[in-house]
């Protein structure tokens, strides 16, 4: 009797989505979204360091993570959907839908470096930790380039002989402004995308189709 209470309590708190969010600046935008979503937000804005996080009203589980780790766990299937830049995932390769785009986040990838014209006769090097999506976009332009891994601080790159310009995100410009960069080049518009396991999809279409209509942008 009582093992059998035991586990009908258990399954009672099994949730019916597991949801991968970013920690970080995105979270407030994302918790806001959620809110409208029927989701209870205090359980993502809780001031504690809980990384599990249940809302019962809605029975999602969040798991917070930070923003690269985000596509990893939904794509093994530790969380069913989850939400991330779409930087990372044009990033890396990943087997993934990314059925909706959120409109949060919103920023840009540029090629940025000091006023003027760039060195001539020499082969660019570009600092960036976005490494592939760099290559890319100057092996579109047809020129070949020096990708240097940098994981902060790139703009020091160009100011210091590093590099002749950087890859990066860039959200007012200040930044570089600040550091005497112009931003030269718009690669693409980023923003925070939903995206979700291949089974899960399948499996629990009918939890994560409404929650997708909710969380469209108005």
């Amino acid at each position: 009797m009582g093992s059998s209470r035991k586990n009908k309590t258990a399954s009672a708190m099994e949730p019916r989505l597991v949801m991968a969010v970013p920690k970080g600046r995105v979270l407030k935008s994302l918790a806001k979204r959620l809110a409208g979503a029927g989701v209870d937000a205090r359980t993502l804005l809780a001031d504690d360091r809980t990384l599990v996080r249940d809302d019962p009203k809605s029975g999602i589980r969040f798991l917070l993570l930070k923003p690269d780790d985000v596509p990893t766990y939904v794509e093994y299937g530790a969380a069913d959907i989850g939400v991330v830049g779409r930087d990372i995932i044009m990033e890396r390769e990943y087997d993934l839908y990314a059925p909706l785009d959120l409109g949060i986040g919103v920023c840009r990838m540029a090629v940025a470096g000091k006023p003027g014209p760039r060195p001539e006769g020499v082969t660019l090097r570009v600092a960036t930790k976005f490494q592939n999506i760099a290559r890319r976009y100057f092996l579109g332009q047809g020129q070949q380039v020096d990708v240097v891994y940098v994981q902060s601080s790139v703009e020091l790159a160009p100011i210091t002989g590093l590099a002749h310009v950087i890859v990066d995100l860039v959200e007012s410009g200040e930044t570089l402004r600040q550091n005497g960069l112009v931003e030269q080049e718009l690669i693409c518009d980023i923003s925070s995308v939903v995206i979700a396991n291949r089974v899960a999809l399948k499996l629990k279409r009918e939890v994560i189709t409404p929650l997708l209509t909710a969380l469209e942008p108005d």
